[in-house]
């Protein structure tokens, strides 16, 4: 009788648990295949977009310099290359061929490296995601914290110091607080590398080479997150039912972090859901600094020399991180208030 009553308990529990989450995945779904014809309409308008770019298009599969003979052989070497490449054919052609090679791994030939673009793309969107992820991490667990307790201690010394530090971070470029550090910990310390990604004597350790723009990346991060984490939880704390849950005995702790943060998280989570694209974007300055080789220096880089088939994947990157961030955005307010899960239902 016992294992029937157990077996009875352990089947009831499962289905609520479905039941519970349903709709979340149901959503999570729904959003998942949206994405499909968002991406091909932003595609789209950037093949359009870089298909309107100045210059010749040729130039992105041959190098002029190295084109040698007669003119009458040269006009015909482009004839040739222009014919089999298919530049001639209609806009919509070219696109469809483009999507074709896309699905197939063909990111097209990078006039920069000389090389296709897949044999060195995946390298560069890593460098970026260690630099940003360390940061976006580190950040984000600082500002929590540092945000809820400022809002608690208002107008204390440590509430004021880092609303000089918001304020400071916020109006300074990243360019900027990037020179700072240099100056700071790299010519008069002497403690860090200036530039670079890894030492060609291996004399420093490479982890040093990670600090600086990490610190960069995180310090601009952490502005303008910690004064959002603040304001937030200013406005909750001022709430009725925050009031009566210290008037009920209940702990400073539960009713900070239980209560009020709880409901603090839907502007919090807005402000992530556009943070994670702008990470990427942001980097760009600071890669070019740091000669850091990663997304951000290659599409400058990029857009330098026209190379077309790089720059239409770097920004089809970003569109797709936007969409992504969107994407957890929605998830993020569903997991926080059980209203939105529920398709606002009690």
């Amino acid at each position: 009788m016992g294992n029937v009553e157990n077996n009875n308990e352990l089947t009831y529990k499962k289905p609520s648990f479905i039941k519970k989450y349903s709709p979340l995945f149901k959503y999570i779904i729904k959003r998942l295949l949206l994405i499909i014809p968002v991406i091909l309409v932003i595609s789209l308008i950037i093949f359009t977009l870089i298909e309107a770019m100045p210059g010749d298009p040729l130039n992105a599969f041959l190098n002029p310099e190295k084109l040698t003979g007669s003119p009458e052989e040269v006009l015909q070497k482009r004839a040739h290359f222009t014919k089999v490449l298919g530049l001639n054919d209609p806009f919509f052609i070219r696109f469809i061929r483009w999507w074709g090679h896309l699905l197939k791994g063909e990111l097209g030939y990078s006039v920069i490296k000389n090389k296709p673009v897949k044999d060195f793309i995946g390298s560069h969107f890593m460098n970026s995601f260690k630099v940003n992820i360390f940061a976006f991490i580190f950040a984000f667990a600082l500002s929590i914290y540092i945000g809820i307790k400022s809002s608690v201690k208002r107008n204390s010394f440590f509430d004021k110091f880092w609303t000089v530090f918001s304020i400071a971070g916020i109006s300074l470029p990243s360019f900027f607080m990037a020179m700072l550090l240099i100056f700071l910990f790299s010519i008069t310390l002497r403690w860090l590398p200036i530039s670079g990604m890894k030492d060609p004597m291996n004399i420093r350790p490479t982890f040093q080479y990670y600090i600086l723009p990490i610190l960069v990346v995180m310090l601009a991060s952490m502005a303008s997150l910690i004064k959002y984490v603040r304001n937030s939880m200013l406005e909750v704390l001022k709430q009725d039912y925050i009031r009566t849950a210290r008037a009920k005995g209940l702990g400073e702790k539960v009713v900070i972090y239980r209560h009020a943060f709880k409901n603090a998280l839907i502007p919090i989570i807005t402000l992530l859901g556009f943070y994670i694209p702008s990470l990427f974007a942001g980097s760009i300055i600071v890669e070019n600094i740091f000669v850091w080789p990663g997304i951000g220096s290659l599409m400058r880089q990029a857009y330098d020399f026209k190379d077309r088939s790089v720059l239409i994947v770097t920004l089809i990157f970003f569109a797709f991180l936007t969409l992504i961030g969107n994407l957890l955005q929605d998830i993020g307010y569903a997991l926080a208030d059980p209203r939105i899960r529920e398709g606002g239902k009690k």
